[in-house]
């Protein structure tokens, strides 16, 4: 005699039957999709040997008094009662906060504005974008250098065309001038990474945003304050924490440019770590200094993402 199975108790078999084992593909994705685990390992490796490893040595290190070449010894908490005290730390942190500001106020309106205009169809756009995207492709180190010599007061260009403009020839020479062009030509080369971040989530916007927005008579003013800047908010948080941390962690262009001058008014917190450790060779108290760095950096992204709603992670295109 047949038995006939109806759906239902198909179902209710193979419930009572368990869960099915995942299955796996040959490549190591799981039955959804989702590559394993294993996939993460090469990357973990690297960022464990190359970043937790040295963060632990340096957080080690603050903890003694080495001079790079005898055995660290062991000091307890002195080198870090000594950075809270220390009056050229804090400079250092005031001018480290003040020339992120400045950076974070240059470049995210500048950048935010070209990326909306590359992410158009404009006539030649795209040759536009490529010519302003070098200065991106060249070290840092090589365009310090060449600020430095366009700036040189007695034989750089500032001295035969900035009286034109009413800026000092010795600009580099001045506290507010100095801090104003390391952040100037900072914002110079990093700015088209933050014009390539802002281009990308622009052409994530759907188009009949703006559609439904001319039909209802939205002028481009109140299209780009009603939609593109509420679109873009994920967006404008990823290139504000990359702004401040990379802002907060400046030192090749401060070393080539002024050496922390004039006197120490743009001595910032990098640049002081990079004087105690490797020119008073305080190997100790430059590591707490570093570690202070990382610490401050680490809590200002944290803090960004949390209030910001960017850890949510909702997709601006919910509902489309």
């Amino acid at each position: 005699m047949t038995t006939l199975t109806t759906p239902l108790e198909k179902q209710r078999t193979g419930a009572a039957a368990g869960p099915r084992p995942r299955r796996r593909a040959a490549d190591g994705r799981r039955a959804s999709g989702r590559p394993s685990v294993a996939w993460a390992v090469p990357g973990l490796l690297f960022f464990g040997l190359f970043a937790v490893v040295p963060m632990g040595l340096a957080v080690y290190l603050s903890f003694t008094s080495w001079d790079g070449l005898t055995s660290p010894t062991p000091v307890g908490l002195d080198n870090w009662t000594r950075l809270f005290g220390d009056p050229e730390f804090l400079q250092a942190a005031r001018l480290s906060a003040l020339l992120t500001v400045v950076s974070w106020l240059f470049q995210t309106p500048v950048a935010l504005l070209l990326g909306v205009w590359a992410a158009g169809r404009q006539r030649n756009r795209a040759v536009l974008s490529a010519v302003f995207f070098l200065p991106l492709l060249l070290s840092t180190t090589a365009i310090s250098v060449l600020f430095h010599a366009l700036l040189d007061p007695n034989f750089g260009v500032v001295k035969e065309i900035g009286p034109w403009f009413g800026i000092d020839p010795n600009i580099l020479g001045t506290s507010t001038g100095a801090l104003l062009t390391v952040a100037f030509v900072g914002g110079w080369q990093f700015m088209p990474f933050h014009t390539l971040i802002y281009q990308g989530g622009m052409r994530q916007i759907p188009q009949v945003l703006y559609q439904a927005a001319a039909i209802d008579g939205a002028g481009p003013l109140r299209q780009f304050f009603s939609i593109t800047l509420p679109q873009l908010k994920n967006t404008v948080t990823t290139s504000s924490v990359l702004m401040i941390v990379g802002s907060l962690t400046y030192f090749d262009t401060v070393l080539i440019m002024t050496k922390g001058g004039p006197g120490t008014d743009t001595t910032i917190v990098p640049y002081l770590m990079y004087r105690v450790g490797f020119q008073s060779y305080d190997l100790g108290y430059a590591s707490a200094v570093a570690t202070a760095l990382v610490v401050v950096a680490t809590g200002l992204s944290l803090l960004m993402v949390r209030f910001s709603g960017f850890g949510a992670m909702r997709s601006t295109r919910e509902g489309m």
